[in-house]
């Protein structure tokens, strides 16, 4: 659950802190007074669009922390696949940063982390319904979402769209098998051309630096020889004056007294290695002086080779490394196109498999969903009747749809899965967002969430709103339902309405006052008094009169009633 939230530098917040509970809490407030920033914060943390407006002015940026706790092991386990993971005593603790220059920074335990992670995190820490939110219900592909989450079909899900996946690959290269058959010896006599041209140099990978190395060296080839003939002069070339000759009249020397001076036996030892190692050298130098190839011939054959090697990188890859990679692969691409219709077969073969396959897994998840839309049904209208709908028909479609005998199969399965309603007598059942208002979608949004919600797993739940267009008893008995929603979750509702207010287990007050030059907002949680005050206000008009406020203790009294003991 959502313990405590901190926004610094929103809008008309300078700094609020609040501390919260489990169970039901309400917001409430003045029109304008603030109440839309404490949910734009939280939708902030949640990882939305970062909006340079909302940044307070005269301050550089803003930040919005939240510390969550009491996270469920089904949470902990979908937060460590994410690989994100809570602390030493199970909190997850988030915040988020927005500069006036638009860059935005996230953090989780201290650890910064993208947008996109932030994203698959935070819908298992909360869940927001607002009435932008009940409008998605106008969406197919949310029905079929909530229809899933409710029969339980995650795991089949996963177990078909692996399926399906491979499916879509193998009629992809089945296509593209198809393709390059069609364009058959056009493309053969290409790629014979481009893999003969290519043997016809058979390029090396190193082969270019080993080439421009020896062409440096047979450039410089006279200046090499001058010094190679000095250097083996120096060290062996000379009778008297040689390096060699001294280390072998200093060896001699030494051995000849070593039985007087035994330790010059070592010395001379040592000077044979140094004499080993000389005449080494001077060899190896002699070598390259020696070498009497014509310079000339062999450069030219170095840069033929050279201007060969680089028409083949202008045509192919801008290395020999590529070159040879393109060769190898037009030769994979030939014998393809060789044995394109054993391809294609094998292929066709791999589809008809794998779409009975995900056919068999897709009718699975059909039954699942038709047998679990049943109850849905029976459950929505059940708790739309407690919310004043009692003429309300709810209807969940799930349809296969076929083609040429086949099932059409889509990511999701072969279903097309889609709300329906009949809110008056004798009405026929048309999709959900055509006819459903405002208030309507708010209360089916709050049925589902009541089916759902020992279903996906949301431990922190927050309506935004969602009673407008309702009041009196309906959005009592919405109140009500939301008070029984906190049994099990935390409670959030952001409202206008008395009626849901005074049900509430915490009631936060939104309060907006002018301070020096500056407009500030406050988040005050009330006492009784508070309450009664704050209730008092909502009822009212201009004056709040004792009727109002004795109004107002009653309902308080009467949460009584309907609170979980």
């Amino acid at each position: 659950m959502l313990v405590s939230l901190h926004i610094e530098n929103v809008a008309v917040i300078k700094s609020v802190d609040i501390d919260f509970s489990q169970g039901f809490t309400v917001l409430t407030g003045e029109t304008g007074a603030g109440k839309s920033i404490i949910i734009d914060s939280v939708n902030l943390l949640l990882g939305a669009k970062a909006d340079k407006e909302l940044i307070r002015r005269g301050a550089d940026g803003l930040m919005v922390s939240g510390l969550f706790s009491a996270l469920s092991d089904d949470v902990l386990k979908g937060l460590s696949e994410i690989g994100v993971f809570a602390d030493e005593e199970g909190n997850i603790f988030i915040q988020r940063s927005v500069g006036r220059d638009g860059r935005s920074s996230v953090k989780i335990n201290g650890r910064t982390v993208s947008l996109s992670v932030i994203k698959e995190v935070t819908p298992l820490l909360v869940s927001i319904h607002g009435q932008s939110d009940t409008r998605e219900l106008s969406e197919p592909v949310r029905h079929l979402e909530l229809l899933d989450v409710y029969a339980g079909c995650g795991e089949l899900r996963e177990k078909y769209l692996a399926l399906y996946s491979e499916l879509v690959e193998i009629r992809k290269r089945i296509a593209e098998a198809k393709e390059r058959e069609a364009e058959g010896e056009r493309l053969k006599e290409i790629l014979e051309y481009q893999i003969k041209d290519i043997e016809s140099v058979a390029p090396k990978p190193s082969e270019e630096d080993d080439l421009i190395e020896k062409k440096l060296k047979l450039k410089n080839r006279e200046k090499i020889a001058r010094h190679a003939d000095f250097v083996f002069k120096a060290l062996k070339g000379s009778e008297k004056g040689s390096v060699s000759y001294l280390l072998d009249r200093s060896i001699s020397a030494l051995m000849q007294i070593s039985d007087v001076v035994p330790e010059f036996a070592e010395y001379a030892e040592k000077l044979r290695d140094f004499l080993y190692e000389t005449d080494s050298i001077a060899e190896d130098v002699y070598a390259v002086m020696d070498d009497e190839t014509d310079p000339t011939e062999s450069l030219n054959k170095i840069e033929s080779r050279l201007d060969k090697l680089s028409k083949l990188k202008r045509k192919y890859g801008a290395t020999l490394e590529a070159v040879i990679e393109f060769c190898d692969k037009a030769k994979r691409e030939l014998e393809e196109l060789n044995n394109s219709e054993n391809l294609i077969k094998t292929l066709a073969e791999s589809e008809s498999r794998l779409y009975k396959e995900a056919s068999d897994v897709a009718l699975e998840l059909h039954e699942k969903r038709a047998s679990s839309a049943k109850m849905l049904e029976s459950r929505v209208c059940e708790i739309l009747e407690f919310l004043d709908m009692p003429k309300v028909v709810f209807f969940v479609s799930v349809k296969t749809e076929y083609k040429n005998g086949e099932l059409v199969l889509d990511r999701y399965g072969a279903d097309r899965v889609e709300f329906f309603i009949s809110a008056n007598k004798g009405a026929d059942a048309q999709p959900i967002g055509k006819i459903a208002s405002g208030g309507e979608l708010a209360r089916i949004m709050l049925a589902l969430k009541c089916v759902l919600a020992d279903k996906d797993g949301t431990l922190t739940v927050v309506f935004d709103e969602i009673d407008a267009g309702v009041s009196g008893k309906t959005a009592r008995k919405i109140g009500i339902k939301m008070l029984s929603l906190a049994r099990d979750m935390q409670i959030f509702c952001v409202t206008h309405s008395a009626q849901i207010a005074s049900l509430a287990d915490s009631h936060y007050l939104i309060k907006k006052s002018d301070v020096g030059e500056e407009t500030e907002t406050s988040v005050r949680l009330l006492d009784d008094d508070g309450r009664i005050d704050e209730l008092s206000r909502i009822l009212g008009g201009i004056n709040i009169t004792d009727a109002q406020r004795a109004a107002a203790v009653d309902m308080l009294k009467e949460k009584s009633v309907y609170a979980v003991k």
